[in-house]
């Protein structure tokens, strides 16, 4: 058996990525690895707060590796998870890393090569599986996920908000990969198998924000992005209950 660590982006393809390695003999996960801004306290290209990740890992029941970023480079990225593929390496003996990716090969690649460069294995159990199976698959295995981000070059606002479920699907063009693949949306995941109880959420405000002109080039499609606000219910809750108290 093979230790693992699993990145962990809270998202669907993450969610039954996961599944799959814990009903796989051939793994154990020690740990689950995510990645977020120290600044903005907010995960890497889902927008949604660090403390709903914590929630997630506390209710599969894992270790949550925190790797913080305040730099959108590339090089600072690398850095961060050279140092804790490392340490986890030295104190778990693990084998590699496992990642929810599905067909984007230069993604893969890079993966790929940064593990190298610390001798460690890529490991992809959804790798090259038709994404119209995967997605009817996801829901079919009880998984619940919130649409918490989606790019204005496939999708609008009214898409951010939505559950993942048959009717969100049926509501995408033809051009959008069902899983999203190519960046269209990201989600996140609230119940499902994986968790020993599901992750109470709630809807907020709704923000657009542009790319930065940096970014934008003439062929680009994606002019910015939609987001939606996810709290956490329960504190929401709390909060009135405190209120109301004093």
């Amino acid at each position: 058996m093979q230790k693992v660590i699993f990145a962990w982006s809270g998202g669907k393809d993450s969610s039954y990525a996961l599944w799959q390695t814990l009903q796989d003999p051939n793994f154990e996960v020690v740990a689950l690895m995510t990645t977020y801004n120290i600044d903005l306290q907010r995960v890497s290209m889902h927008g949604t707060h660090i403390d709903l990740t914590r929630k997630q890992a506390q209710s599969i029941g894992l270790p949550l590796i925190e790797m913080t970023v305040s730099e959108s480079t590339n090089t600072h990225y690398e850095e961060q998870m050279r140092k804790v593929l490392e340490e986890y390496k030295g104190k778990h003996n693990i084998a590699g890393v496992v990642f929810g990716d599905i067909f984007l090969e230069d993604l893969r690649t890079y993966r790929e090569n940064n593990l190298a460069q610390v001798d460690l294995k890529g490991f992809f159990p959804l790798w090259k599986k038709d994404t119209h199976e995967l997605s009817k698959a996801f829901i079919a295995a009880g998984f619940k996920t919130r649409i918490c981000c989606v790019s204005d070059a496939y999708l609008n606002e009214a898409h951010v908000g939505q559950d993942y479920d048959h009717n969100f699907l049926s509501s995408l063009p033809a051009e959008v990969d069902p899983c999203g693949e190519n960046g269209e949306f990201h989600s996140f995941c609230y119940d499902g198998p994986i968790f020993s109880e599901p992750i109470q959420i709630e809807n907020g405000e709704k923000v657009y924000k542009e790319l930065e002109a940096k970014y934008i080039t003439e062929e680009s499609l994606v002019r910015g992005f939609y987001y939606v606000e996810i709290s956490d219910k329960s504190k929401v809750v709390l909060s009135l209950i405190l209120s109301k108290t004093k």
